[in-house]
């Protein structure tokens, strides 16, 4: 949150009653925790309005630390920049090709030991509109810290800026004197002048200069033209006392903005009075044609659809329908560009009649990119420009492309190999008949207008002079996207956003580097990712040796569990991989929920069980404990007490159900010795043992085998802690051994039965033929 104090302070008192008025205003953010730098995301990004006419800029950056053991001695990195977020490269990494980057201003505030720190940075003349503020700690050393495990060092930042505005600036009228007096209680003066669009030429013409009303040759004076930006300034200094006109003269001065001027005097006894008055030059474009005219010959490129309706794409150019009167000068060519918002930090730009625009030698040819919403400077721009060779009618002729901020660049040089002009600075490309395309990406563009200027020279000229009747046709790509590339294979583009502010940055993997991870100095081979993914993954193939001893015990709902465990770790170590070895046979967050769980749930079945608890309790506690363990996995997965909570819980439930036994048998419990060296210590050292690896030891350099490691001794301490089947098995296999004979009983009674049953059956059929046979015999004997 912004704190605003607004304190007026009246510098010249009654004496000065009608004297400059200054503004004191003080602007605030909330501290912030800084965070050991590996990629951009690690800064803290601080956002704040300069407001207009702000003659003095004063940051007050506060940084503390904590009190404890773990705070050691640090420095911290601050970095300025005015209308876009600094481009910073702390890992001195490499930038990807064609990607071009000035370097940002930054100061170091060091933290020994004193608890806390103070540095100001004064600033006079600072340019109006956002200034972004970066801060962050040294490289981080890439140690896995297991939270809770250890205890962080807090080291807070703080920036302020104090401010103070002039509310009564004088304006300067073109081609109007202004008479101004410097004294030892004035000794600085500060004035502003309008610059209107299709300016080329501003002149500041000092003159009738006197030193206590003596008049003088050489005005002792100072006259600054600009204001500061970090880290460029723009800024024009000129001495007036080494010199006997004081006359300067800025090409392509900012469009549509108001310029500051100050004087000030090179000697505070000295009561200076002069004339100050200032000349534009105006060049009026050539008349490109109706808008509506090229708008409805227009065709988007990406569905085929014609717009007839300027306001679809939220744009509106003037049409340029002016003549050139006698007086007149024309000496660019304005092609209109339409600007579509695609999403966040994403724009795209189209070419009227495009994309490919005609390029003559007789005058330059101006792009407008509007880059000016305030919300476009967290991306980077990518231009892309396209020479078609057989439209090129002079082979010796070079087309000069130069992108700039606040106005466009007219005078390019052949021989230059940059361009720009007094108060900005812009982007130089060439092409000719052997380099028929070129490329440009400025990642964090400041907050304006921005122009491409085209134009065809001639290398045989020795001067800006052009190439008679030469024309071509320059394909023109133009687009703000969040990251270039997306950031590659092994990077990620993510959004970030601090006080409402939107910007992009990539976040680079599998050892690769840089801005748009495109520094493959550390960068891992393929056959190191797939032997770290295959370490991973393979490694929980150890949990088959429990799952085994567990079904051999009769131990079936723990085996369910370590085979859950198994199953999920592993495919989950597949698709959490940074490089390109990576398997994902479901979504990350579940297969990254369902390994946590199994693993903590593991830990919690096997130390029930090796309590030996009766059936049912130990069951309901099994339930009981795998809900409680889910809920907590879904607050936070990677908590301290999600394990340690479960484990000693269990371990109080282990102990105590021990120490009953021991007190009931009046025996130590486990009773053997055996039991106790060849089993338990062996588990328990083994359990302490990966505690300690990924506790301490996982970076990640050494991840790949130090977590391999792990999965190693845990399986193998459960193989050693599972106790043995006892009155369970027994219990079982009594069981089974009843029940075999009891069916051979069975068996043998149904069979005796069986053959009982068909005796009686035979001894009645030949009862019943004696008795037919002997009533047959005395039917016979009766006839």
């Amino acid at each position: 949150m912004v704190l605003l104090l607004t304190l007026l302070l009246l510098q010249c008192g009654l004496a000065r009653a009608a004297g400059p008025t200054y503004i004191s205003e003080y602007y605030s953010q909330t501290p912030q925790k800084l965070s050991l730098y590996s990629w951009y995301g690690n800064a803290r990004l601080f956002v704040f309005q300069v407001p207009e006419n702000t003659v003095l800029l004063k940051w007050i950056l506060q940084a503390s630390k904590g009190k404890g053991p773990e705070c050691q001695n640090t420095n911290i990195t601050v970095y300025f920049r005015a209308g876009a977020p600094p481009v910073i490269n702390p890992l001195q990494t490499k930038f990807g090709i064609d990607t071009v980057v000035l370097p940002s201003f930054n100061l170091t505030i060091p933290l020994t030991s004193a608890v806390q720190s103070s540095t100001t940075l004064n600033i006079s003349n600072p340019v109006s509109g956002d200034w972004f503020v970066a801060a962050h700690l040294p490289k981080d050393d890439g140690k896995i810290e297991v939270k809770g495990f250890s205890t962080k060092c807090s080291y807070i930042f703080q920036p302020q800026m104090l401010v103070q505005r002039l509310i009564n600036v004088p304006v300067l009228e073109p081609s109007t004197s202004l008479a101004l007096m410097l004294s030892s209680v004035d000794q600085v003066s500060h004035l502003k002048i309008f610059i209107p669009e299709h300016t080329v030429e501003l002149t500041i013409h000092l003159k009738n200069c006197a030193v206590d009303t003596r008049p003088v040759e050489s005005c002792p004076v100072f006259l600054l033209i600009g204001s500061n930006a970090l880290p460029n300034s723009h800024l024009k200094i000129v001495n007036c006392s080494e010199s006997l006109v004081c006359r300067e003269t800025l090409d392509s001065p900012p469009w549509m903005k108001w310029m500051q001027l100050t004087v000030e005097s090179s000697n505070p006894n000295w009561t200076i009075t002069f004339e100050i008055e200032a000349y534009l030059t105006v060049c009026e474009p050539v008349n490109a044609g109706s808008f509506l005219t090229l708008f409805n010959n227009y065709t988007l490129s990406s569905n085929g659809t014609v717009i007839k309706n300027p306001d679809m794409l939220g744009v509106y150019v003037k049409p340029n329908n002016t003549e050139l009167n006698s007086g007149g000068i024309s000496c660019f060519r304005n092609q209109p560009v339409l600007r579509e918002d695609v999403d966040v930090v994403s724009v795209r730009f189209f070419v009227l009649n495009g994309p490919d625009t005609p390029l003559t030698s007789e005058y330059p040819i101006i792009l407008l990119l509007n880059l000016n919403t305030g919300r476009d400077n967290g991306g980077t721009i990518m231009l892309n420009l396209q020479l078609n060779k057989t439209s090129l009618s002079n082979e010796n002729a070079t087309v000069f492309a130069c992108l700039s901020a606040g106005s466009p660049v007219m005078s390019l040089d052949v021989n230059s190999l940059s361009c720009g002009e007094a108060l900005s600075w812009g982007y130089l490309l060439k092409m000719n008949s052997s380099v028929l395309s070129r490329s440009l990406q400025v990642p964090y563009p400041e907050t304006d207008h921005w122009y491409l200027t085209l134009q065809i020279l001639c290398s045989s000229h020795k001067s800006n002079q052009t190439c008679g009747k030469v024309s071509a046709l320059v394909t023109v790509s133009a687009i703000l996207n969040p990251c270039v590339g997306d950031c590659g294979v092994y990077g990620e583009c993510r959004l970030l956003q601090t006080h409402g502010y939107l910007y992009a940055a990539c976040v680079c993997k599998a050892g690769w580097n840089g801005w748009s991870c495109t520094d493959d100095t550390n960068a891992q081979s393929y056959s190191r990712q797939l032997l770290a993914t295959l370490l991973l993954s393979l490694s929980n193939l150890m949990f088959i040796p429990p799952i085994v001893v567990a079904v051999h015990r009769y131990y079936f709902v723990e085996a369910s569990v370590y085979f859950f465990t198994m199953f999920f770790s592993t495919f989950y170590h597949a698709c959490d991989q940074p490089g390109i070895a990576v398997m994902c046979i479901m979504e990350y967050d579940t297969l990254q929920y369902c390994d946590f769980l199994g693993s903590v749930v593991s830990v919690w079945v096997t130390i029930l069980c090796m309590a030996r608890l009766r059936s049912l309790l130990k069951y309901v506690l099994f339930i009981l404990g795998s809900l409680l363990i889910a809920m907590s996995m879904q607050l936070d997965r990677r908590g301290l007490w999600n394990l340690l909570g479960p484990c000693l819980v269990a371990l109080c439930i282990m102990i105590t159900a021990w120490v009953f036994r021991g007190v009931k048998r009046r025996h130590c419990y486990p009773p053997t010795w055996k039991r106790w060296v060849f089993f338990l210590l062996p588990g328990i050292g083994a359990a302490l043992i990966a505690i300690a690896v990924y506790g301490f030891l996982e970076t990640k350099e050494n991840y790949y085998y130090t977590h391999s490691i792990w999965h190693i001794l845990v399986a193998g301490s459960v193989v050693f802690l599972l106790p043995p089947g006892g009155l369970i098995a027994k219990t079982i296999e009594k069981s089974t051994s009843n029940q075999a004979i009891f069916t051979a009983a069975i068996a043998r009674n149904y069979l005796h039965n069986c053959l009982n049953s068909i005796s009686r059956h035979l001894v009645h059929t030949v009862s019943i033929r004696a008795m037919w046979k002997k009533r047959a015999l005395g039917l016979i004997h009766g006839q």
